[in-house]
């Protein structure tokens, strides 16, 4: 029995957009070369396991590559396609962040990422990384993935004028059928699906659209769609985060001043031979003021932000704002943010940003050198904390 092709184009893409060819990264080392070598082959074999379905060979396989490579982006996007097409939702959505942490225009990775935000219920989430991304996705993925996201009515927008086109093809019009059923449209829906679908499998398409629109959990729609079956996920191995590559430029300015200290430190124990002169002392004042920490670089703005934890509620937040802020106050530049509990989550999310991505990264890798534990991610409905004016005076 065929599968339904609401999303047959779509499912392809997870698989195979952008895996064929892999670009590894230069390797300084024999070592770091064999390191890269072996990544591409276990690559490679987690490709073959995917096309074979054999999930848990894939996973192994997936994992060895990004553990290899962990700063190639390409693998961590495969990584996350695995754990997607194994069920493994929360570990796919981390990969997939972190793929688009080392390539910010990896569309691909993108679409696979609101998918798989759709299937854990964070369907804003998934909303606003499409809005992100939506130069990159093409008309037909971007209006069903909408749909899922449960925003009819931007799906529409997408898919009616991709659909009048005269290149429209079978997929662009069945994924229009598919949300106007979901909109509750069934002539219209019945109709368009009709154009592609000979009359005995109309009715059954039909069916399969209607169970589809009272899903139970957050998941069936992509998993129905994906022919997914959700399993437990004990989430991404801790060996495989993502850490700040070996910094190519200096970090933050702000975060230099140390040296200096030592020697202003230096200059007070020459002074007792010369106490019978006190002239020389008063020309070495002058020498110490170079130790003045430079001017901090002004941050891009942008829509990165730094996770810096989950919380019970915004009031425990505060606390760990404030212990963030003791660990590294340059933070403190910077409104403290967060995402409120919703129905997808009951935990408060501390976050600070508002900044392109590399200022993101260099923050982040900045707070991290200093014992803290964040990660960047795309803005999803970041509002300022409602602590803010007390969180800006215990910074001071």
């Amino acid at each position: 029995m065929r599968r339904v092709t609401v999303i047959g184009v779509l499912s392809l893409a997870l698989l195979c957009a952008g895996l064929a060819e892999v670009v590894v990264p230069a390797a300084a080392t024999s070592d770091g070369r064999a390191r890269v070598a072996d990544a591409a082959h276990h690559a490679e074999r987690a490709r073959k396991a995917l096309v074979k379905r054999r999930w848990d060979r894939a996973v192994r396989e997936g994992e060895i590559a990004v553990a290899d490579a962990p700063a190639d982006g390409e693998h961590r996007r495969l990584l996350g396609v695995v754990y997607l097409r194994a069920g493994r939702f929360a570990s796919a959505a981390r990969a997939f962040e972190d793929a688009l942490t080392l390539r910010h225009d990896d569309h691909a990775a993108a679409l696979d990422l609101a998918l798989t935000q759709v299937a854990l219920g964070q369907w804003d989430r998934a909303r606003a990384t499409l809005a992100a991304h939506a130069g990159g996705i093409a008309a037909p993925d971007r209006g069903l993935a909408l749909a899922l996201a449960g925003d009819l009515p931007g799906a529409l927008q997408v898919l009616m004028p991709a659909a009048r086109l005269p290149e429209a093809d079978a997929k662009t019009r069945q994924n229009l059928a598919f949300t106007l059923a979901l909109a509750g449209q069934w002539p219209q829906a019945r109709a368009l699906a009709a154009f592609d679908l000979p009359a005995d499998a109309v009715d059954r398409r039909l069916a399969t659209w209607a169970a589809l629109a009272q899903p139970r959990a957050a998941s069936d729609q992509v998993a129905a769609l994906l022919s997914i079956t959700p399993a437990s996920d004990p989430g991404l191995p801790v060996a495989l985060a993502l850490v700040a590559p070996a910094p190519v430029a200096t970090p933050i300015a702000v975060a230099a001043p140390p040296p200096p200290a030592f020697v202003s430190q230096i200059i007070p124990p020459a002074a007792p031979p010369l106490v019978s002169r006190p002239v020389p002392p008063a020309a070495l004042v002058p020498s110490a003021r170079p130790a003045v920490a430079p001017r901090p670089r002004t941050l891009t703005p942008g829509g990165y932000y730094l996770q810096l934890g989950a919380y019970e509620n915004a009031a425990v937040a505060r606390d760990g704002w404030r212990g963030a802020l003791r660990r590294w106050p340059v933070l403190g530049r910077l409104r403290p943010t967060g995402i409120a509990a919703d129905r997808s989550s009951s935990l408060y999310r501390l976050s600070v940003g508002g900044v392109a991505r590399g200022d993101a990264i260099q923050l982040c890798r900045g707070y991290r050198a200093r014992g803290g534990h964040c990660f960047v991610r795309l803005a999803a409905g970041d509002r300022p904390a409602p602590w803010r004016a007390g969180s800006r005076l215990a910074a001071k």
